[in-house]
């Protein structure tokens, strides 16, 4: 089973850079069409006290979202190296059985993990996989 295309392709890679630029863009932005409106608006006709607060709560929500999904990829990043650390070493065998062996090492991605058995075959690690 060499032939298993890696699973965190070049182009896997790129897709989750590009969607982390969109999602800063789009956070960006508010924040540039807050000021914008902040800073034109009527002086003599102030925003009305209520839509500044409903305004400011959004901003501090989106900010909280960011700043959230920035530690859940930290947290996964985290726990998909004791994930790997756990397995190397160790026996594993694929869900059909036909695939069994040594780990060497662990290939991680963004979206799972590929360890490298001894022999130079590759397994996914996908759940229904047995380690022992």
């Amino acid at each position: 089973m060499t032939g298993i295309p890696p699973v965190g392709t070049d182009q896997t890679n790129q897709a989750n850079n590009s969607s982390k630029a969109v999602a800063g863009a789009d956070y960006q932005t508010f924040l540039k069409l807050l000021v914008a409106q902040m800073k034109n608006q009527d002086p003599t006709k102030p925003m009305d006290a209520t839509q500044q607060v409903t305004q400011l709560a959004q901003f501090s929500s989106v900010e909280q979202a960011v700043q959230m999904n920035a530690k859940l990829e930290q947290l996964l990043a985290s726990s998909s190296l004791s994930q790997a650390d756990g397995i190397i070493g160790r026996t594993v065998t694929s869900p059909d059985g036909t695939v069994s062996g040594v780990v060497e090492s662990v290939r991680i991605y963004s979206d799972g993990m590929v360890a490298k058995l001894k022999g130079g075959a590759e397994l996914i690690i996908t759940p229904g996989i047995v380690i022992s």
